[in-house]
């Protein structure tokens, strides 16, 4: 079985049936603890995203979706999403999820998140292995 990766014109296009939403600099795009049932893909800007206090990411790459985990787990959002300059996001629900091309996205995202967190876990592993020696 083959998969067709879609390309960012391709996303964009799907993107492009969305509503827009945009946020001035300093303002909360997701709040922690809300349930909003809403996925957010990056159009243009660039975005923080926080969680207890600190800052885990920041995001300025268009086709950066915002509050997947929220929507597929069906749970409040974990995170607080901040605008750090002037952005735009489409918006979408977790019915967007069932255009295979945004399912994809979201899927590759969430893939590259866990292969950063498999690596940033290594790292940390081998840097107490070394402090032990």
């Amino acid at each position: 079985m083959s998969i067709t990766h879609p390309d960012s014109v391709t996303l964009e296009k799907g993107f492009a049936a969305l509503p827009l939403a945009t946020y001035e600099a300093g303002e909360i795009v997701l709040a922690a603890g809300s349930k909003t049932g809403r996925l957010l893909f990056l159009r243009k800007g660039a975005a923080a995203v926080i969680r207890d206090g600190i800052e885990i990411a920041r995001v300025s790459e268009p086709g950066a979706v915002f509050g997947e985990i929220s929507a597929l787990l069906d749970q409040p959002h974990s995170a607080d999403v901040r605008a750090v300059e002037t952005s735009q996001f489409h918006v979408g629900n977790a019915a967007t999820l069932q255009d295979l091309a945004t399912l994809y996205c979201v899927a590759a995202v969430l893939a590259r998140r866990l292969d950063g967190a498999n690596q940033a876990l290594v790292e940390l592993k081998n840097q107490i292995r070394v402090g032990r020696a």
